[in-house]
């Protein structure tokens, strides 16, 4: 893997790598880019194949995560941090603790949280060497579980794709099929039951199967029943790449909006569902209400600002919906153009900004 030339084609600006023998830490961070503020990026632990696999995963995420920041209306960056090892095995307090203090070394460049193979006890201790970490215990001001406010994201994003596919935002009567009954989609289910949608709802675990069904009046369906049932809403809630060859021609709602993240298998998908003229609000925007709440943190957390926030996902669908039109392109492409011009704004207000301050330093020389 040539580093540079990969840092040079999406421009990122840092690669961190971050070694401790003693507690077995082998950490890479990735920062992306930081125009709108500090990057703001989850932690992964993970098993990785190769050294080369995990910069990868660092760097790819991290950019990810300047798209997600900026399309949420944040005034963060996108960063990214991975960990090599098992998170079953290998994780110990010192290794936690070390990180910390490489996060603790970037000034404020980089802030970090949970994610994948990583809890909110490992943020803590984190959290003992630096303050630039979210989605700590609640004992020391954190918000909590981001589940429900993830889940009430998707729903305010789903309405306003559902205006776009029928002319109105109301759900009452709609029937939504939601694929995976996890913490999200239980919360979601519940906004969507109270509004009066009819439910369907498939998960290999059957018991939140069956926890639906009680509570919501949901039909349950086989989880490979799910793509090709009649519905208006398709709501993807658990595992990427649901969006493919396979699935496409099976498809029926006339809007997708769910939760879970990297919902296209390949960018052709999303020009093939536009094309359809299926409504598909672009995961990273719909499902951005958990990075939302956890930066409210960094201004000492308050639930009703932060939920205020998250409603905004609705315009943000709508304004994405109004850029395909304007530049008939497909919603996804249109999700990233949304974030580019917020980032290149924001820029051109910087440059403008230095450019004036230049002027008035050589005046007054």
């Amino acid at each position: 893997m040539e580093i540079f030339s990969y840092l040079e084609k999406y421009d990122y600006e840092q690669l961190v790598f971050c070694q401790d023998q003693q507690s077995g830490l082998k950490a890479i961070i990735a920062i992306h880019d930081t125009t709108l503020g500090p990057a703001l990026g989850g932690t992964r632990m993970w098993t990785y194949a190769s050294e080369e696999a995990a910069i990868e995963d660092a760097l790819r995420l991290a950019r990810g995560m300047t798209y997600k920041n900026a399309a949420a209306g944040l005034n963060l960056g996108g960063g990214k941090t991975v960990i090599i090892g098992d998170p079953r095995k290998d994780k110990n307090e010192e290794m936690f603790r070390a990180f910390g203090r490489y996060i603790q070394g970037l000034n404020g460049r980089y802030i970090t949280a949970e994610d994948v193979g990583t809890t909110v006890a490992d943020m803590d201790l984190i959290h003992e060497e630096t303050d630039y970490v979210t989605g700590i215990s609640p004992a020391f001001g954190s918000s909590g579980n981001p589940s429900p406010v993830t889940a009430y994201g998707v729903y305010r994003g789903m309405k306003a794709a559902a205006k776009e596919a029928f002319g109105s935002d109301s759900l009452e009567g709609k029937v939504v099929a939601v694929q995976g009954v996890g913490n999200v989609a239980y919360n979601l289910c519940r906004h969507l039951n109270e509004e009066g949608a009819t439910l369907i709802v498939t998960d290999i675990n059957k018991e939140a199967v069956q926890k639906a069904v009680d509570e919501f009046g949901a039909r349950a369906v086989d989880p490979d029943e799910i793509y090709s049932i009649e519905c208006d809403i398709y709501a993807p809630c658990a595992l990427g790449a649901v969006i493919n060859d396979e699935t496409i021609p099976h498809i029926k709602a006339k809007v997708i909006a769910g939760a879970a993240n990297n919902q296209l298998k390949d960018p052709k998908h999303g020009d093939i569902i536009h094309e359809l003229g299926i409504i598909y609000a672009p995961d990273y925007v719909i499902n951005a209400g958990g990075v939302i709440n956890v930066a409210d943190e960094l201004y000492g957390y308050n639930s009703d600002r932060a939920l205020k926030k998250v409603e905004q996902i609705y315009n943000n669908i709508a304004k994405v919906i109004e850029i395909a039109k304007r530049d008939g392109i497909p919603t996804y492409l249109a999700a990233d153009r949304m974030a580019e011009e917020r980032i290149e704004r924001m820029r051109n207000s910087r440059s403008q900004f230095l450019q004036n301050g230049h002027h008035i330093l050589s005046r007054r020389g």
